[in-house]
């Protein structure tokens, strides 16, 4: 038996090890010896691995522990670790059955939680496979049960699990993984400060932001550690050091994307402002930015790569696809994918529709009738509350949707009220994985026989339904943006990496455009002083500016220069022109982030609002000047010139 006597009970969490493994009958705690047949629950998640033969026998063996309260803990982390996903029945028994049975004849102590960070074994092993299995296990428990034993609050302790802390932008498809920060691999020196500059990004960046600062951190201490330098060596950081650094980033990341080299300086130069302007004690004694210069940072991956990096679904599987949804099983994923191919949404976003303000009627004056709205709160942009409109079909099926999600969601199977949930299992209370509908689609494709030109089945990712989507929206005439706004895009800029063309339909739009006379000898060339002075000259435009149309007028950046204005709408910049007539548009933006703001203290969204009030300030100032002046362009004679 491997229940512990009350005197034992050292820590009120070894009660709660005990409690836990004495769920659903005393099986866990009583037998040493797990075996597939003993229990449903390791049968049934077992029978999902049908490339393992074995279904019969000892998953896991726990009889080499002497000490109770040390096989008490293993038990408990492997029970944990199966209920909540961390890993399965076939790599319990591939994997950790073998581990745990030498660790159990193996280490010294009486809790994983009193291990030393030395994990060596004093007594040797039999072979040096042992030595390094025993290694790979013992490890991960000390950092499990330090964890376990851990009394602070989550913002205090060293690994932060999202679940846990109230308030942070979590898409809803990401709870499923359960995911959390670890700081164990930040060096004890700088572990506080690091947790304290997360506690600043946690409530206003994204979940995915964070993690990937995180890395980047995690990246930075480990290369100044593993180089020589010490506890205090970010005070004294010099340009010299920084030098270093850049040329480990180069080095490291040699091949790796452009951008990851980018992210590993500008993260970390964001990372030295942000303490030294709060005064950290371990800031670095010099102004950051004569440690980092801009030329420092990598150039990203240019944009024209990252456009190839795009998938679209080639029309013919587009259409195959959409012909045959009906076929597609599970039956629920086909309101997914049409959701999906009519919003051009992320996956993400729609799986975190919820069903009580996914859908509203919005009156629309010019047809003089209710458009059915599609709501959601998009995380990864922190837009709280997004709308686009939806066909009346489409409204049809959300509305089916919600009526049978009202009846059998519970406050204890659906305590989130989404749209699509899971209710049994181990994944209740939360909506479908995407990668379980990307596999629906997978298995559909393969049902079907859909293949893309070289005759292979159709590889399908579900991200390409959005950039499909953008595709669509470009080639009907859609302005920019608009496409932007639908998407649910902080800049203009990534929109544009999506929002291209396809070779057709460039010819087709091409070809109907008027022919030219340029063989004509005696065309003149127009003459300045004749136009009107609310007009923009741009047949004097040089050849080599962007001169795109954008929100609120038309840009003329020239083309090697990078944008820097996105998330400004270009309002500031000295490139951006408007006219009289894009007064209607400054006033209906108005309108509209009036009715965010609104919308945003109603929900307690401070940061969100002073974003919008600002953005609403300079919105009224550009109109007012326009009124005034009727035409802004601050660098407009230079650009003709």
């Amino acid at each position: 038996m491997g229940s512990l006597a009350l005197e034992y009970y050292e820590n009120p969490q070894d009660k709660i090890i005990e409690d836990y493994l004495n769920e659903n009958g005393s099986y866990w705690i009583s037998n040493d010896q797990w075996r597939f047949e003993d229990h449903q629950v390791i049968e049934k998640d077992f029978k999902r691995f049908t490339s393992l033969r074995v279904k019969k026998g000892v998953l896991l063996d726990f009889e080499t522990f002497g000490d109770i309260r040390l096989k008490n803990q293993a038990k408990y982390y492997c029970l944990f670790s199966l209920n909540e996903g961390r890993f399965n029945a076939g790599y319990a028994y591939g994997k950790v059955k073998k581990r745990i049975k030498i660790l159990g004849a193996s280490y010294p102590y009486s809790g994983f939680e009193e291990g030393e960070e030395d994990w060596g074994n004093p007594h040797g092993y039999a072979s040096d496979e042992d030595e390094r299995l025993w290694e790979a296990v013992v490890g991960v428990l000390i950092r499990f049960f330090k964890n376990h034993y851990d009394g602070r609050a989550e913002l205090e302790r060293d690994i932060w699990h999202a679940l846990l802390i109230p308030g942070v932008k979590l898409a809803a498809a990401i709870k499923r993984q359960k995911p959390s920060l670890s700081f164990v691999e930040i060096p004890n020196y700088y572990r506080e400060s690091v947790k304290r500059y997360m506690k600043s990004l946690i409530h206003r960046r994204s979940w995915s932001f964070c993690t990937e600062m995180l890395v980047y951190l995690r990246y930075f201490y480990k290369s100044f550690y593993g180089h020589g330098y010490g506890d205090g060596f970010q005070k004294e950081l010099s340009r010299k050091d920084v030098e270093g650094y850049l040329g480990w980033v180069a080095e490291d990341y040699e091949h790796n994307n452009a951008t990851f080299r980018s992210k590993a300086v500008s993260f970390i130069r964001n990372y030295l402002d942000f303490i030294q302007l709060a005064e950290f004690e371990a800031a670095p004694a010099r102004d950051v930015t004569r440690l980092i210069f801009d030329e420092d940072i990598p150039k990203r991956e240019r944009p024209a790569d990252t456009l190839e990096k795009i998938k679209y679904i080639p029309e013919p599987v587009r259409n195959e696809l959409d012909a045959a949804i009906g076929e597609i099983e599970p039956a629920e994923m086909k309101t997914v994918y049409i959701l999906l191919r009519e919003t051009g949404w992320r996956g993400t976003d729609i799986l975190n529709l919820r069903y009580d303000q996914c859908l509203d009627y919005v009156w629309n004056s010019r047809d003089q009738e209710y458009i059915p709205y599609l709501y959601d709160e998009i995380t990864k942009t922190g837009i709280p509350l997004h709308k686009i409109p939806i066909r009346p079909e489409v409204a049809e099926m959300v509305s089916g949707l919600t009526e049978a999600a009202k009846e059998k969601s519970t406050a204890e199977n659906n305590p989130d009220r989404y749209l699509f949930n899971t209710y049994e299992g181990k994944c209740k209370g939360l909506p479908y994985s995407k990668q379980a509908f990307a596999a629906a689609v997978q298995d559909l494709i393969g049902k079907k026989e859909i293949r893309d030109g070289d005759g292979n089945l159709y590889h399908f990712k579900t991200h390409s339904l959005r950039n499909t989507r953008a595709l669509e929206y470009t080639e009907q005439g859609m302005p920019i943006g608009i496409i932007q706004q639908i998407l649910g895009h902080c800049s203009l800029q990534m929109t544009l990496h999506y929002a291209k063309v396809s070779e057709n339909m460039l010819y087709q739009k091409w070809n109907e455009t008027e022919k030219l006379n340029l063989f004509q000898l005696d065309v003149a060339p127009p003459d300045p002083k004749h136009q009107g002075t609310e007009e923009i000259h741009y047949e004097l435009v040089r050849k080599n500016l962007d001169a795109v149309k954008v929100p609120f007028g038309a840009c003329f950046k020239p083309s090697k220069i990078g944008c820097k204005n996105q998330m400004n709408m270009c309002l500031d910049c000295a490139s951006f022109c408007s006219a009289k007539d894009d007064v209607p548009e400054y006033e209906a933006e108005i309108k509209r982030v009036t009715e965010q703001i609104r919308i945003g203290e109603k929900l307690g969204r401070e940061k969100w609002v002073d974003k919008n009030k600002e953005y609403l300030e300079n919105l009224k100032k550009m109109k007012n000047r326009i009124l005034r002046e009727r035409l802004v362009h601050k660098n407009g004679k230079l650009r003709e010139e």
